[in-house]
């Protein structure tokens, strides 16, 4: 049985999953956790103004690499894929960040398209449902881009029919638009007109009309989740496969996007690394509530913790992809 790593560079956070790999007679893949870990290193802070990635940046994606360098060493994984995603495409010293990362994992980074993260984020986001729901509509909204992609699902492989990567997400919007706690209404219709004009390349390419069932992943949406639940603290198991009524979307992304600041945080269910880019967030959520509901007819959204860290892990063990793969680093003695 093959133990699998991937690891998810994004924007605003980086994630690791270690999972021990089965393949099924009929060949499909089951996944189980061995180790899941997401670390906010906010690697695109400042990379719109900026073009490059700040040095505080690096230095804490550093600290999350050391620390998942020894969970892989301790895990006796064998074999390890890093995918860097849109703060890593846009910045202009982005060797730095390839340096380190062969330095501490012994691997290559490598930087997807956004049409290949979001097919990869389709993959882990569907694994777990009924393939008779779909076809299926999946949205990442991570820190500096959020991906649309439609496709089906046969319980062995995703079928995508069309994917689309849009440069907006909750670090960029916040950072662009959000000043002031909490912010203005101006700030927030500015915001919304923005979010609406650069997803609409999104729904032009994307045919979301046939979709019956709208999933949506990563952090943005778990935590809507887990606050429109009312969830005292962070319930993975209780969020994965949530399903909410897109009423209930909608007034919990107002509700965030006009909250002040020290009332994010007390939030139970609130990581400390998403308080002040959750209501940027929570505003692209709304726009795509508004949007599938128009398009597609579309009454509620399913929640999967499962996103395209699932769908890295099952093509590395697959050997789908020889970018970017390697093997963990070898244990160190003096640990």
């Amino acid at each position: 049985m093959p133990r699998v790593a991937a690891i998810d560079c994004g924007t605003n956070s980086i994630r690791l999953l270690v999972a021990d790999v089965t393949v099924r007679e009929d060949g499909s893949q089951w996944l189980r956790d061995v180790h899941r870990e997401m670390r906010v290193n906010r690697l695109g802070q400042g990379v719109d103004a900026t073009h490059r990635l700040a040095p505080e940046s690096l230095e804490r994606t550093r600290e999350a690499l050391y620390a998942y360098g020894e969970m892989l060493r301790r895990t006796s994984t064998t074999t390890v894929r890093l995918c860097a995603t849109s703060a890593t495409r846009d910045a202009e010293n982005r060797d730095e960040f390839f340096g380190m990362v062969r330095e501490i994992l012994g691997v290559e980074a490598e930087v997807i398209t956004g049409d290949e993260e979001a097919r990869l984020s389709f993959a882990g986001a569907v694994a777990d449902l009924d393939p008779d729901e779909g076809p299926f509509v999946v949205a990442d909204v991570g820190g500096g881009s959020t991906e649309l992609v439609t496709g089906t699902w046969d319980a062995v492989t995703a079928d995508v029919a069309a994917a689309y990567s849009s440069n907006v997400g909750c670090v960029r919007l916040a950072e662009k638009f959000l000043h002031d706690d909490p912010p203005t209404d101006a700030q927030v219709r500015e915001a919304e007109d923005f979010t609406r004009a650069t997803l609409a390349a999104a729904f032009e390419t994307v045919d979301v009309g046939q979709a019956q069932t709208w999933v949506a992943v990563a952090g943005t949406a778990t935590t809507i989740a887990a606050v429109a639940m009312d969830l005292r603290t962070y319930d993975a198991e209780r969020i994965h496969l949530a399903r909410l009524g897109l009423d209930d979307v909608r007034a919990t992304c107002r509700r965030l996007e006009a909250m002040p600041r020290d009332e994010r945080a007390a939030l139970g269910p609130m990581h400390p690394g998403r308080v002040d880019v959750i209501g940027a967030g929570s505003l692209v959520v709304r726009v795509l509530a508004d949007e599938l509901a128009e398009r597609a007819g579309i009454t509620e959204l399913v929640i999967s913790e499962h996103d395209i860290l699932d769908g890295i892990a099952r093509e590395c063990a697959l050997g789908l992809s020889d970018r970017g793969r390697g093997r963990a680093p070898e244990p160190d003695p003096e640990a």
